[in-house]
């Protein structure tokens, strides 16, 4: 086992972690970090995004050894402090059936924004695509980030 630090939800904390443990197993079932998901554990569908020093990645692809000395935010730390923006209006757009995409649905959208205030539809199409949605046919996800986003 090897002890790390890291920044999670914005709070320093300390671990010992297995060297093959994953940051997506180290989240869930000794931290209580609920968002991020276990859907194909291959990084294939994006519900474990979570963002590592700001960028959205894999969870289920990282080991938590690899996140010495970095910071993770969930989708915890978005909502820390009430809904965001984005938050609001995939609400009042009801763009979600299940939700099970929602959290990385929601970082990769978060993450866009903050690097692009106003996305064209195909930047939205781009950032949201490593997240499988069942669904919703990803159109009211795009609709909804297009009219948070527009220009006025």
């Amino acid at each position: 086992m090897k002890k790390i630090s890291f920044k999670l939800n914005g709070e320093t904390r300390f671990l010992h972690v297995e060297p093959n443990e994953t940051l997506l197993d180290v989240l869930r079932d000794r931290m209580g970090v609920k968002s991020p998901k276990c859907g194909c554990d291959n990084g294939d569908c994006g519900a474990c995004t979570v963002m590592l020093d700001g960028k959205t990645v894999r969870s289920c692809l990282i080991f938590a050894i690899e996140v010495d000395n970095h910071e993770i935010s969930t989708l915890e730390n978005i909502s820390k402090n009430g809904l965001s923006p984005l938050q609001k209006i995939f609400l009042e757009k009801n763009v979600f059936q299940c939700g099970y995409c929602a959290p990385g649905m929601i970082l990769s959208a978060t993450e866009l924004i903050t690097n692009n205030p106003h996305p064209s539809e195909h930047e939205i199409k781009e950032a949201i695509a490593g997240n499988l949605c069942r669904c919703t046919g990803y159109t009211p996800v795009i609709e909804a980030i297009l009219e948070l986003t527009k220009k006025d």
